[in-house]
């Protein structure tokens, strides 16, 4: 099986968690405009890329022996003082002093992937730090939102979604990993501020639209107009391919992922059904929810699921 990539990795521990105990051949692409906490501190400082999304995904693919696993909680461990290191994650530190000493993105992390014995292959999603921004509308008007946190919680429908720069460079390692890719997971995790970026990169979109790859979105948990919180509060599973479709109208879906407790409401599987199929695929329903009600996926279950869907599709 040629590796599976994830350009959006969402939730990053779990779906990374989860896929590499199904291969160890595996890239994540990783977004790179995280503004807050200790990766917008670094950002600010040195002019470098957010680590903490990345510090994540080489924790979350460190080899399953005792040294993998230390340097696990190694790169995690979080300072806690009254100083300057207050809040800041080692990790993230580790990997702005290998970007500050060479200026090579994608060399830093394969030295600190080589350290951590990491199971697959982790990349930025640009070679430069990304800010998004996005025009919410509202029964109060229009509102232009900038910053990765603050378009995750913007409150109304979103008109506009936007990268600054507009057109930063991707990884040519990134794209190569897209073409060669059998599989490819979109989601789960915030649709405007880790999932859309991906395809707000121009070259990452075309890839990802004419790759061959069978393309596994993962539909989030809270996908359902029951659900809590800002971001496309209200809409339904087929709201959020939808939106993906804006963004990139030929992208293709072989099988939407979708939580047991919100197919068990007719009405949404039965849209989400009649969308998925006019983009090529099939709804795939299982029970992923880590305990009834949350709105966090499974890693467990997530593996097995994803497991049965690489093994049935590869049959077919």
């Amino acid at each position: 099986m040629s590796p599976p990539c994830s350009p959006a990795p969402g939730p990053i521990s779990t779906i990374q968690s989860a896929v590499r105990k199904i291969t160890h051949d595996l890239t994540a692409i990783v977004t790179v405009a995280d503004n807050g906490g200790s990766s917008g501190r670094l950002r600010r400082e040195f002019n470098s890329l957010p680590p903490g999304d990345l510090r994540m995904a080489l924790a979350a693919l460190c080899s399953d022996d005792e040294w993998g696993r230390s340097w696990a909680e190694i790169m995690q461990y979080r300072f806690t003082s009254e100083g300057d290191l207050n809040g800041h994650a080692l990790g993230n530190l580790l990997l702005t002093a290998l970007w500050d000493s060479d200026s090579d993105p994608v060399k830093g992390l394969e030295r600190v992937g080589a350290l951590l014995k990491v199971v697959g292959r982790v990349l930025p999603m640009a070679l430069e730090p990304l800010d998004i921004e996005g025009v919410f509308k509202t029964w109060q008007g229009t509102h232009l939102i900038k910053g990765q946190q603050e378009v995750a919680i913007g409150k109304g429908a979103l008109e506009d979604l936007r990268l600054i720069p507009e057109n930063p460079t991707p990884t040519s390692q990134g794209l190569d990993a897209i073409a060669q890719a059998d599989f490819i997971t979109l989601g789960p995790g915030s649709w405007f501020s880790s999932v859309l970026p991906h395809l707000l990169v121009a070259k990452q979109r075309q890839a990802l639209e004419s790759s061959a790859a069978r393309k596994v979105i993962i539909l989030n948990l809270d996908a359902s107009p029951n659900a809590a919180g800002d971001e496309l509060a209200g809409s339904s599973p087929a709201d959020h391919l939808r939106i993906l479709r804006r963004f990139a109208p030929n992208l293709s879906c072989d099988i939407a992922l979708l939580d047991s407790s919100i197919a068990a409401r007719s009405e949404l599987l039965v849209e989400l059904e009649g969308l998925v199929e006019a983009m090529g695929g099939r709804v795939f329903v299982a029970d992923l929810a880590s305990h009834p009600g949350s709105n966090h996926h499974d890693t467990e279950k997530l593996f097995l699921t994803l497991s049965h869907i690489f093994q049935a599709e590869m049959l077919r």
